[in-house]
């Protein structure tokens, strides 16, 4: 056990945020892999607030769900024509908004991943879109064009959301550039900005994020959280060569929360979900009744097996238990069971008979692998904040 990582308990997420504060005088990220649910977002807040403290704008640049909030919508429900995006100016997430005129830093950001186009209207403080789309009116021995564009239009909620991240790209930009708007900006503060976007956008998101925030070195110090395990892993090997913190946070129920560091394994947040799902395992005084096993679990593990499968090279999960007993009616089960939309907001229990489905894969795939799992906690690796 004293070969694993350091583990350190906390009160509190307040707590934690005093903690990134504190590495980050000699470190220029800190990078934190959390599952949903864990607190992420209310840590970039208490982070936030601890820098607001005597003065009216803090030291905080974030992107958060709350700077979602700053954009709303207005959809013309009298006519239905024209949509907008309208701008919450009261923040300070504006400054110089208007006289530094950034379409063209957005747009440059906003090409990768959209497909769509967008005009400011500074004066009602309102964004509407527009996107080319297929002409109904077209034919090939007609002269109508192929592609008409259509304005006014609303955007899908993941348009939405990286035009958004989009805005935020290019005050970022600003901030290391040394623009005096934003001369406020100490720290810049990140929790989740893919949880829109697939895979090969996440890892675009990333790269792209990585450059701008590595000409900020020296200028700006960044923290960055993420339960998106693409992203967070990309993050990790394109900051490995900076001054970088990686710490993996985990929920302890009433005792608080569990912070490890994870310098030297990116990845050991695979291994703590293993941990996690191996700790639903019935105990010798417990029936299968007694065990909280919830829905979701099912897609908790089958991505255990995606990540194990890709390790080894194989083409799909299932081979990961193959040659094990039943594996034609655990594969099935895990397409099955782990399709459903499941949220960890709102987790139902597995009824008995899935419960014990369960138990058996899992079992089973510890048993063909034997992971060298640690304790989330423990006593003699865990200290006090």
């Amino acid at each position: 056990m004293s070969n694993m990582p350091k583990i350190t308990t906390f009160k509190s997420l307040a707590d934690i945020a005093v903690r990134f504060r504190s590495d980050l005088k000699d470190s220029d990220f800190v990078l934190l892999y959390a599952y949903n649910g864990t607190g992420k977002t209310r840590l970039s807040m208490e982070f936030k607030d601890r820098g607001k403290k005597g003065k009216k704008k803090g030291d905080t640049l974030y992107f958060n769900a709350y700077t979602e909030d700053l954009f709303y919508w207005d959809n013309d429900l009298e006519h239905d024509t024209d949509r907008v995006l309208k701008i919450n100016t009261d923040s300070v997430f504006f400054n110089g908004f208007r006289e530094l005129a950034l379409e063209d830093k957005i747009f440059e950001y906003l090409q990768r991943y959209a497909t769509v186009n967008f005009k400011i209207d500074y004066e009602n403080w309102e964004i509407s879109f527009s996107k080319e789309v297929p002409n109904p009116a077209y034919k090939p021995d007609n002269d109508k064009p192929e592609t008409i564009v259509k304005s006014n239009i609303k955007v899908s909620r993941g348009e939405e959301n990286i035009f958004i991240w989009c805005i935020f790209l290019a005050i970022c930009e600003l901030v290391i550039d040394g623009e005096e708007s934003y001369d406020w900006v100490k720290y810049i503060y990140i929790d989740d900005p893919v949880s829109s976007l697939d895979d090969n956008n996440a890892i675009v998101v990333a790269s792209d994020l990585s450059k701008l925030l590595q000409k900020g070195v020296g200028k700006v110090n960044v923290v960055i959280s993420s339960h998106h395990h693409l992203f967070f892993n990309v993050m990790c090997n394109e900051l490995k060569k900076k001054k970088c913190k990686r710490y993996f946070l985990h929920k302890n129920g009433a005792a608080g929360y569990t912070l490890r560091a994870t310098d030297e394994t990116p990845f050991f947040h695979h291994v703590a979900l293993l941990s996690e799902l191996k700790g639903l395992l019935p105990q010798e005084n417990q029936t299968i009744h007694d065990v909280r096993i919830k829905t979701y679990h099912f897609n908790m593990l089958r991505s255990v097996m995606e990540k194990t499968a890709t390790f080894f090279g194989y083409h799909d999960f299932s081979t990961c238990i193959h040659g094990i007993e039943d594996e034609v009616l655990y594969a099935r089960a895990l397409n099955l069971l782990s399709h459903g939309k499941y949220s960890i907001y709102e987790p139902v229990e597995m009824g008995d008979d899935n419960k014990n489905l369960f138990v058996k894969i899992l079992s089973a795939f510890l048993k063909k692998y034997e992971f060298q799992l640690p304790e989330i906690i423990t006593d003699e690796d865990t200290t006090q904040a």
